[in-house]
């Protein structure tokens, strides 16, 4: 392993103006994403910048009745908040999910939502891979790519986003919040992303995945308040019913009066290089009566795009399969 040097930093302006100083330097949070790709070469950071004492690991309600969530809350943390369950019951699910529980005490929010892909190609520094050295190729696309994208994809990278909680945040319109380093006056400048905009399109620059400044620290994440996101569920479809990533999973929310859809939130996972908010499947179906015909409709007007790969078109049944399945379950609770 490459040496690198340690910091602790105590407070966010601390944090950014050791980041500032050193373009070799990376954010530490739980390190269970940052540290494996180290181990294996992918990541050579010259100095890490531990986060995790500073003061960013509350969850609150805010004053119009969303939430605001620190960017160091543990994973188990949020997943075990009692606001959490009760305004957002799928994220609560989506993270328990993910990972194992030992993973979860240790991943943050923010960590969670800078995860890289979980790519084998990528993962391996002896094989080609765009999103680690731009011009390179992505061999996945004639190789191995049976967990790979059918949606947002390009010839130059089709992995996917390994994230379960990145899919219910982006059901739910979060906003990331960050500072960066302001050189001039010392202090720390502020800024939001919406998670819709957070990530950025594959293109032909999969090496850039987000849409952070360079040297920005993620603070926190608000959910802005959503009554139709207390009747919500995440669904995971994975290889193995124990730890493992998904091959494709679901977040939706629905309120349903008088028959039809009133209100609608739909996201897919393991779909694409991001969190895929499904806003042809929204459209579909609010107004429309709920039913499985109406979910069939839904889901086929957004697979419509979908560009499967010889080894992953199964994907595009198995989204179409767990929306008509999830919508159903939640319209016939709504209706008891």
């Amino acid at each position: 392993m490459r040496e690198f040097a340690y910091d602790r930093a105590l407070d966010v302006s601390g944090a950014l103006a050791l980041l500032d100083a050193d373009p070799d330097a990376r954010f530490l949070g739980g390190g269970t994403n940052l540290v494996d790709l180290m181990k294996t070469g992918v990541e050579r950071p010259a100095r890490l910048v531990d986060v995790r004492e500073l003061p960013l690991d509350d969850i609150e309600v805010t004053p119009d009745g969303g939430l605001r969530i620190g960017a160091t809350v543990t994973n188990s943390d949020l997943a075990a908040h009692p606001e959490v369950r009760r305004r957002y019951p799928a994220l609560a699910q989506a993270v328990l999910a993910g990972a194992s529980g030992q993973l979860r005490n240790m991943a943050t929010v923010g960590g969670n939502l800078l995860q890289r892909t979980r790519c084998g190609y990528f993962a391996d520094v002896t094989k080609p891979c765009n999103k680690r050295v731009p011009g390179s190729g992505c061999p996945a696309i004639e190789g191995e790519h049976h967990n790979h994208a059918i949606l947002g994809a390009s010839e130059h990278c089709v992995a996917t986003h390994p994230s379960d909680m990145g899919v219910a945040l982006t059901a739910f319109d979060a906003v990331v919040s960050y500072r960066t380093a302001d050189g001039s006056a010392g202090a720390p400048r502020g800024g939001e992303l919406p998670l819709a905009d957070f990530y950025l399109p594959v293109g032909d620059t999969p090496h850039r995945e987000t849409a952070l400044p360079p040297g920005a620290l993620i603070t926190g994440v608000t959910l802005p308040p959503a009554p139709v996101a207390a009747h919500s569920r995440y669904r995971k479809v994975r290889e193995r019913a124990s730890y493992a990533f998904a091959i494709g999973s679901i977040a939706a929310a629905l309120d349903v009066r008088d028959g039809a859809v009133r209100e609608v939130r739909l996201a897919f996972g393991a779909v694409a290089s991001r969190p895929w908010r499904a806003t042809a499947a929204e459209r579909v179906l609010t107004g429309a009566p709920a039913d499985a015909e109406t979910f069939a409709a839904a889901a086929d007007a957004e697979l419509a795009a979908a560009k499967p790969l010889p080894h992953n078109a199964y994907k595009v049944t198995l989204m179409r399969n767990l929306v008509v399945a999830v919508l159903t379950e939640l319209a016939e609770e709504a209706a008891r």
